[in-house]
Protein backbone atom coordinates (compact mmCIF):
# COMPACT_ATOMS: atom_id res chain seq x y z
CA UNK A 1 0.00 0.00 0.00
CA UNK A 2 1.55 3.35 -1.03
CA UNK A 3 2.05 5.64 1.93
CA UNK A 4 1.30 9.35 2.05
CA UNK A 5 4.10 11.60 0.83
CA UNK A 6 3.63 15.32 1.38
CA UNK A 7 5.73 17.49 -0.91
CA UNK A 8 5.48 21.26 -0.39
CA UNK A 9 6.23 23.19 -3.56
CA UNK A 10 9.12 25.57 -2.96
CA UNK A 11 7.69 27.72 -5.76
CA UNK A 12 5.58 29.26 -2.97
CA UNK A 13 8.58 29.94 -0.76
CA UNK A 14 10.69 33.07 -0.47
CA UNK A 15 13.15 32.74 -3.37
CA UNK A 16 15.65 34.95 -1.56
CA UNK A 17 15.82 32.34 1.22
CA UNK A 18 15.18 29.02 -0.51
CA UNK A 19 17.60 27.04 1.65
CA UNK A 20 15.97 28.37 4.83
CA UNK A 21 12.48 27.83 3.41
CA UNK A 22 13.34 24.28 2.34
CA UNK A 23 14.63 23.37 5.77
CA UNK A 24 11.58 24.99 7.37
CA UNK A 25 9.33 22.65 5.39
CA UNK A 26 11.36 19.59 6.42
CA UNK A 27 11.16 20.72 10.05
CA UNK A 28 7.38 21.06 9.69
CA UNK A 29 7.13 17.41 8.62
CA UNK A 30 7.41 17.44 4.82
CA UNK A 31 8.51 14.15 3.24
CA UNK A 32 9.76 15.59 -0.05
CA UNK A 33 10.43 19.02 -1.51
CA UNK A 34 8.71 19.64 -4.84
CA UNK A 35 10.88 21.70 -7.18
CA UNK A 36 9.13 23.32 -10.16
CA UNK A 37 11.44 23.72 -13.15
CA UNK A 38 9.92 25.93 -15.88
CA UNK A 39 11.65 27.02 -19.08
CA UNK A 40 9.36 29.76 -20.40
CA UNK A 41 8.74 27.64 -23.49
CA UNK A 42 6.82 24.49 -22.54
CA UNK A 43 4.97 26.67 -20.02
CA UNK A 44 4.62 30.48 -19.99
CA UNK A 45 6.76 31.03 -16.92
CA UNK A 46 10.45 30.89 -16.01
CA UNK A 47 11.60 29.65 -12.62
CA UNK A 48 14.79 27.83 -11.64
CA UNK A 49 17.22 25.34 -13.12
CA UNK A 50 19.86 22.82 -12.14
CA UNK A 51 22.29 25.38 -10.63
CA UNK A 52 19.74 26.34 -7.97
CA UNK A 53 19.03 22.67 -7.19
CA UNK A 54 22.77 22.11 -6.88
CA UNK A 55 23.05 25.03 -4.47
CA UNK A 56 20.12 23.80 -2.38
CA UNK A 57 21.61 20.32 -2.21
CA UNK A 58 24.55 21.74 -0.22
CA UNK A 59 22.13 22.72 2.54
CA UNK A 60 19.85 19.69 2.85
CA UNK A 61 19.63 15.94 2.32
CA UNK A 62 15.93 16.25 1.50
CA UNK A 63 14.33 14.27 -1.34
CA UNK A 64 14.12 16.65 -4.32
CA UNK A 65 11.04 15.88 -6.43
CA UNK A 66 12.00 17.80 -9.57
CA UNK A 67 9.09 18.51 -11.90
CA UNK A 68 10.44 19.57 -15.28
CA UNK A 69 7.93 21.65 -17.19
CA UNK A 70 10.35 22.01 -20.09
CA UNK A 71 10.64 21.28 -23.77
CA UNK A 72 13.19 18.61 -24.66
CA UNK A 73 13.56 17.14 -21.14
CA UNK A 74 16.17 14.71 -22.49
CA UNK A 75 18.62 17.61 -22.60
CA UNK A 76 18.57 18.07 -18.83
CA UNK A 77 18.93 14.58 -17.36
CA UNK A 78 22.69 14.75 -16.76
CA UNK A 79 22.54 18.27 -15.32
CA UNK A 80 19.86 17.42 -12.77
CA UNK A 81 21.52 14.16 -11.79
CA UNK A 82 24.75 16.06 -11.17
CA UNK A 83 22.86 18.75 -9.26
CA UNK A 84 21.43 16.19 -6.82
CA UNK A 85 17.87 15.68 -7.99
CA UNK A 86 16.25 12.64 -6.35
CA UNK A 87 13.41 12.22 -8.84
CA UNK A 88 13.23 13.52 -12.41
CA UNK A 89 9.63 13.99 -13.54
CA UNK A 90 9.11 14.92 -17.18
CA UNK A 91 5.95 15.70 -19.14
CA UNK A 92 4.73 12.99 -21.48
CA UNK A 93 3.72 15.77 -23.88
CA UNK A 94 7.33 17.00 -24.15
CA UNK A 95 9.14 13.73 -24.92
CA UNK A 96 9.56 12.12 -28.33
CA UNK A 97 10.58 8.76 -26.83
CA UNK A 98 9.36 8.38 -23.23
CA UNK A 99 10.62 4.80 -22.88
CA UNK A 100 14.15 5.76 -23.83
CA UNK A 101 14.05 8.80 -21.53
CA UNK A 102 12.90 6.66 -18.60
CA UNK A 103 15.91 4.38 -19.10
CA UNK A 104 18.23 7.38 -19.35
CA UNK A 105 16.96 8.85 -16.08
CA UNK A 106 17.41 5.54 -14.27
CA UNK A 107 20.93 5.15 -15.65
CA UNK A 108 21.82 8.38 -13.85
CA UNK A 109 20.58 7.12 -10.50
CA UNK A 110 17.36 9.09 -10.21
CA UNK A 111 13.81 7.90 -9.69
CA UNK A 112 11.43 8.45 -12.61
CA UNK A 113 8.19 10.36 -12.77
CA UNK A 114 5.95 11.12 -15.75
CA UNK A 115 3.50 14.02 -15.67
CA UNK A 116 0.30 14.62 -17.64
CA UNK A 117 -1.39 17.96 -18.25
CA UNK A 118 -5.13 18.34 -17.57
CA UNK A 119 -6.19 17.82 -21.19
CA UNK A 120 -3.97 14.77 -21.79
CA UNK A 121 -5.81 11.41 -21.62
CA UNK A 122 -4.48 9.27 -18.80
CA UNK A 123 -4.30 6.14 -20.93
CA UNK A 124 -1.07 7.44 -22.49
CA UNK A 125 0.56 6.46 -19.19
CA UNK A 126 -0.76 2.88 -19.15
CA UNK A 127 2.05 1.36 -21.29
CA UNK A 128 4.64 3.03 -19.02
CA UNK A 129 3.07 2.39 -15.62
CA UNK A 130 5.27 -0.57 -14.73
CA UNK A 131 8.46 1.26 -15.77
CA UNK A 132 8.08 4.38 -13.63
CA UNK A 133 8.14 5.20 -9.93
CA UNK A 134 5.49 7.89 -10.02
CA UNK A 135 2.86 9.49 -12.22
CA UNK A 136 2.02 13.14 -11.69
CA UNK A 137 -1.56 14.12 -12.54
CA UNK A 138 -1.71 17.88 -12.94
CA UNK A 139 -4.87 19.33 -11.42
CA UNK A 140 -4.17 22.80 -12.84
CA UNK A 141 -2.60 23.93 -16.11
CA UNK A 142 1.15 23.85 -15.44
CA UNK A 143 3.02 27.13 -15.31
CA UNK A 144 1.85 29.15 -12.33
CA UNK A 145 1.12 28.59 -8.64
CA UNK A 146 -2.07 29.56 -6.86
CA UNK A 147 -4.53 28.21 -9.44
CA UNK A 148 -7.91 26.61 -8.69
CA UNK A 149 -8.11 22.82 -8.37
CA UNK A 150 -9.65 21.20 -11.49
CA UNK A 151 -12.13 18.57 -10.33
CA UNK A 152 -12.45 17.02 -13.77
CA UNK A 153 -8.87 15.70 -13.47
CA UNK A 154 -9.77 13.52 -10.47
CA UNK A 155 -11.06 10.52 -12.51
CA UNK A 156 -7.56 10.19 -13.98
CA UNK A 157 -6.21 9.52 -10.51
CA UNK A 158 -8.86 6.88 -9.87
CA UNK A 159 -8.16 5.14 -13.19
CA UNK A 160 -4.44 5.03 -12.45
CA UNK A 161 -4.92 3.70 -8.92
CA UNK A 162 -7.18 0.90 -10.13
CA UNK A 163 -4.71 -0.11 -12.81
CA UNK A 164 -1.50 0.33 -10.78
CA UNK A 165 -2.24 -0.31 -7.08
CA UNK A 166 1.39 0.11 -5.97
CA UNK A 167 2.32 3.16 -8.04
CA UNK A 168 3.04 6.49 -6.39
CA UNK A 169 0.41 8.85 -7.80
CA UNK A 170 1.06 12.54 -7.34
CA UNK A 171 -1.38 15.42 -7.67
CA UNK A 172 -0.24 18.99 -8.12
CA UNK A 173 -2.35 22.11 -8.38
CA UNK A 174 -4.82 23.76 -6.07
CA UNK A 175 -4.41 21.25 -3.23
CA UNK A 176 -5.72 22.59 0.06
CA UNK A 177 -7.75 21.56 3.07
CA UNK A 178 -10.83 22.09 0.88
CA UNK A 179 -9.69 19.81 -1.97
CA UNK A 180 -7.55 17.14 -0.29
CA UNK A 181 -10.55 14.83 0.20
CA UNK A 182 -11.22 14.61 -3.53
CA UNK A 183 -7.60 13.79 -4.31
CA UNK A 184 -7.11 11.29 -1.50
CA UNK A 185 -10.39 9.44 -2.12
CA UNK A 186 -9.46 9.03 -5.79
CA UNK A 187 -6.23 7.32 -4.76
CA UNK A 188 -3.52 9.98 -4.80
CA UNK A 189 -0.78 9.43 -2.24
CA UNK A 190 1.80 12.09 -3.15
CA UNK A 191 0.41 15.53 -2.41
CA UNK A 192 2.01 18.68 -3.74
CA UNK A 193 0.86 21.92 -2.18
CA UNK A 194 2.38 25.37 -2.28
CA UNK A 195 0.29 28.22 -0.98
CA UNK A 196 -1.82 26.11 1.38
CA UNK A 197 1.29 24.93 3.24
CA UNK A 198 3.77 27.79 2.93
CA UNK A 199 1.23 30.49 3.79
CA UNK A 200 -0.52 28.52 6.54
CA UNK A 201 -0.45 29.75 10.14
CA UNK A 202 0.46 26.20 11.14
CA UNK A 203 2.14 24.32 8.26
CA UNK A 204 2.75 21.24 10.40
CA UNK A 205 -0.95 20.90 11.09
CA UNK A 206 -1.79 21.16 7.38
CA UNK A 207 0.86 18.58 6.47
CA UNK A 208 -0.40 16.18 9.16
CA UNK A 209 -4.01 16.61 8.00
CA UNK A 210 -3.02 15.82 4.42
CA UNK A 211 -1.04 12.77 5.54
CA UNK A 212 -3.82 11.39 7.73
CA UNK A 213 -6.45 11.77 5.03
CA UNK A 214 -4.27 10.08 2.40
CA UNK A 215 -3.27 7.18 4.64
CA UNK A 216 -6.89 6.61 5.70
CA UNK A 217 -8.04 6.37 2.08
CA UNK A 218 -5.08 4.20 1.04
CA UNK A 219 -5.92 1.77 3.85
CA UNK A 220 -9.55 1.61 2.70
CA UNK A 221 -8.47 0.93 -0.87
CA UNK A 222 -6.02 -1.75 0.20
CA UNK A 223 -8.73 -3.61 2.10
CA UNK A 224 -11.15 -3.35 -0.82
CA UNK A 225 -8.78 -5.15 -3.20
CA UNK A 226 -7.66 -7.89 -0.81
Amino acid sequence: MPQAIIAPSILSGDFAQLAVESQRMINEGADWLHVDIMDGHFVPNLTIGAPVVQSLRKHTNAFFDCHLMVSNPEKWVKDFAKAGASLFCFHIEASQDPGKLIDEIRSHGMKVGVAVKPKTPIDVIFPLGHKIDMCLVMTVEPGFGGQKFMEDCVPKVKALRERFPELDIEVDGGLSLETIDQASKAGANVIVAGTSIFKADNPKEVINTFRNKVNTEQAKYSKSVE
